[in-house]
């Protein structure tokens, strides 16, 4: 069998992407757990797409040996999917006109970082997942449990459940 498409890199591209996907499943957990309307499908797609797009960024052949080139192509693919991955956190985040209670930001967050340790992972920066990993999950279930202690009159429904019928569901999307 031809195997001429895979350079000698390639099995250390897929275990980058494995691993973002997986950072994405651990958080997604936590989601999961306070039935928020994104789970660990949509966090582990979140950070494999991130280090998708950095890996296309420093695999593109022909700059590698042009410092400059790269770095400017590194630049470009980390603002634009750190910012076009703000839309897709935009898209959880809601606001009740009437009572001003603003929804689903701890939900679009997790995109972010989930979006940032894909690309550490794609540049294999594996001391930054990890703590960032172990970072992302002392805050959102540290703090949750803190945060309740501090102010028990939240329960925490400051984000939608799953099990509210005004909350998004991802099982009954319609290609999901």
């Amino acid at each position: 069998m031809d195997m001429s498409w895979v350079d000698s890199n390639w099995f250390d591209e897929v275990l980058r992407l494995l691993v973002a996907s997986g950072v994405g499943v651990v958080i997604g957990i936590n989601r999961e757990m306070h039935g928020k309307p994104l789970g660990m499908r949509t966090l582990a797609l979140v950070g494999l797409g991130s280090a998708i797009a950095a890996l296309t960024a420093i695999d593109f052949r022909g700059i590698d040996h042009e410092p400059q080139a790269l770095s400017r192509v590194v630049q470009g693919v980390l603002q634009g999917v750190l910012t076009g991955i703000g839309f897709i956190g935009a898209g959880v985040v809601l606001r009740d006109a009437k009572s001003g209670v603003v929804q689903g930001l701890t939900t679009a967050a997790t995109v972010w970082v989930t979006a940032a340790l894909g690309i550490a992972s794609a540049l294999a920066a594996w001391h930054l997942v990890l703590s960032g990993v172990i970072i992302t999950l002392i805050i959102l279930f540290g703090l949750g449990w803190v945060e309740g202690k501090i102010f028990p009159d939240n329960d925490d429904s400051s984000e939608p459940r799953r099990n509210n019928p005004t909350s998004v569901d991802e099982s009954k999307r319609s290609g999901d």
